[in-house]
């Protein structure tokens, strides 16, 4: 399989406070870009996932800060499905300078599959090219 290219984002002046530093809830804005620009790479855009009746909800959020990100600068954002138990899906994210050599800060975001209707769904039978696409995903412990 080939390598995926990371995202990146060039920081805008609206993302930051009164410090010129980037406000912390951008970060999980940007876990979402490079989580849709990750699907996209792997063949399963989201509206196409959306198309098949299917939504993928954030259960839950996390991020550790370590550097601040300024205006004008470009993040690069590394990210990998890193658990997948059917029904739900976790997604690692690390947020790099433009180099990829200085680490900025890094996360995680929990999902599930629903339907259109709202109810928990597996997507072993109704999207079975999916589930597999995630079953080949590495598995992470304490998920």
């Amino acid at each position: 399989m080939e390598k995926l290219t990371p995202y990146y984002h060039t920081v805008q002046y609206y993302e930051t406070d009164a410090m010129a530093v980037v406000h912390h809830s951008n970060y999980i804005r940007w876990f979402e870009e490079a989580r849709l620009h990750y699907l996209e790479q792997s063949g399963y855009p989201y509206d196409g996932i959306e198309k098949r009746g299917l939504m993928i909800p954030v259960l839950s959020a996390s991020c550790e800060y370590r550097l601040a990100v300024r205006f004008g600068e470009t993040v690069r954002i590394e990210t990998e499905i890193v658990a997948f138990k059917g029904l739900k899906f976790k997604v690692a994210y690390e947020v790099y300078d433009r180099e990829g050599k200085t680490l900025h800060a890094r996360g995680s975001t929990e999902h599930c599959f629903l339907s259109s209707d709202f109810k928990l769904v597996s997507i072993k039978k109704l999207a079975p090219d999916l589930y597999e696409f995630f079953s080949n995903k590495k598995e992470s412990s304490g998920f």
